[in-house]
């Protein structure tokens, strides 16, 4: 039977859409039957364990699967010896501690001799060790931003993305410990038929998350204004450039990163670009 890279997945949780999208859009057809634990792609040679988060890093130890989509934040705790094999871009959020929004807060000494909950514990061992602070950390799995309104601890440490069930616990976040978002990762142990599985996907990562942080640029212009234009222009390469049938007018065509597009569409506006359409890129392979 032909060899098949076993990538896990949450089974639920914040990551677990996204990671099947992602996998989706590198053109994977996968069939998931409900309540299915284990599925087989059914156009590339991957197979996809459904899984709780926090036995993911073990697992991959264990060579049950090769490969996992989790969060970066589970690595630092549990997996620091993974190899993190890409940046995903999806499920940003933020490993912090908070406190309630009455207590005042100088800096991390005043953790000192708190008790603190925390889903995270060697995570925030490692930030207490840092600063030099003796604290008592008390592991919950779950809630854990109740745990100062009940009396069981004086802090928390958590994930936080919009801060929003930090506000409705009446807290209020005073360390980021580190950012996460979601990562790739593989076992330790690969045999080579499973490594040339591994770098066929991370190819077709590449250019999916090449296109989501890319626009393709169509503008015109006239001739006279073609060079002051490329200048502006960050393409791949360069820009292609075709005549207009009206005369003394051409067509740039152009990859421009999201992150500057704004800035530089002004740039062209003034420089006599008209016409500026734009369209979203399916994938970009370089």
């Amino acid at each position: 039977m032909k060899e098949k890279l076993k990538i896990a997945i949450q089974k639920s949780g914040r990551l677990h859409d996204d990671s099947l999208q992602i996998l989706k859009d590198c053109g994977i057809s996968i069939n998931n039957g409900k309540d299915q634990l284990k599925v087989s792609a059914s156009n590339f040679p991957i197979e996809i364990l459904y899984l709780r988060n926090g036995d993911i890093p073990q697992y991959l130890r264990d060579e049950v699967v090769d490969a996992a989509i989790i969060g970066e934040n589970l690595c630092l705790e549990k997996g620091e010896d993974l190899p993190i094999l890409k940046s995903l871009g999806f499920s940003k959020c933020r490993v912090s501690i908070a406190i309630p929004n009455q207590v005042d807060y100088q800096s991390p000494k005043d953790l000192n001799g708190k008790q603190i909950a925390t889903s995270y514990p060697n995570t925030l061992q490692k930030f207490l060790d840092q600063h030099q602070i003796k604290a008592e950390i008390h592991l919950i799995n779950g809630s854990v931003e109740i745990a100062p309104s009940i009396g069981l601890a004086d802090a928390v440490c958590d994930i936080v993305s919009s801060g929003s069930t930090l506000f409705k616990n009446n807290l209020k976040e005073v360390e980021e410990i580190t950012k996460s978002e979601a990562v790739l990762v593989k076992s330790p142990h690969l045999n080579p038929d499973k490594k040339e599985i591994l770098n066929k996907l991370l190819f077709r990562i590449d250019a999916v998350l090449k296109a989501k942080d890319a626009k393709y640029v169509l503008l015109n212009a006239p001739n006279d204004k073609i060079d002051q234009i490329i200048k502006i222009l960050p393409g791949m390469k360069s820009p292609t450039v075709m005549p207009l049938a009206e005369k003394n007018w051409s067509s740039l065509h152009t990859v421009i990163n999201q992150e500057k597009f704004w800035d530089i569409i002004d740039e062209l506006k003034a420089a006599g670009a008209e016409s500026i359409l734009v369209n979203p890129i399916e994938k970009m392979i370089l």
